[in-house]
């Protein structure tokens, strides 16, 4: 059985750092794709931040690119979101998510394992 599972939420004042971490078990890691998406109350969920399967491609959103670092060590399983400059619109619940295959990718439908989440608040 898969397992994904992330950590690292928590509240941070704006202009702050977090790291979020996603560790995924039963599944071969360093073979299919990662993401990051959050979800914001009221809002429908995002996509944020994708790395392929080994790490050499990323993409981000717009709305975070040149904030946020997504990387992955397959040694570890775990894929990692080094998110900086925070804003109080990054608050919000951050899934992170398995692909079904090895590309990136920034849609929802092409990720078949999800975690459970965690909540980043920025806030003064």
């Amino acid at each position: 059985q898969v397992q994904v599972v992330e950590s690292g939420g928590g509240l941070v004042q704006p202009g702050g750092s977090l790291r979020l971490s996603c560790a995924v078990s039963g599944r071969t890691f360093s073979t299919y794709a990662m993401g990051w998406f959050r979800q914001a109350p009221g809002k429908e969920r995002e996509f944020v931040a994708t790395i392929n399967w080994s790490g050499s491609s990323t993409d981000y959103a717009d709305s975070v690119k040149g904030r946020f670092t997504i990387s992955r060590d397959n040694v570890k399983n775990t894929v990692y979101l080094q998110m900086n400059s925070l804003k109080p619109e990054d608050t919000g619940v951050y899934y992170c998510a398995g692909g079904r295959g090895t590309n990136s990718s920034r849609t929802p439908s092409r990720y078949g394992y999800w975690g459970q989440g965690t909540q980043v608040t920025v806030s003064s």
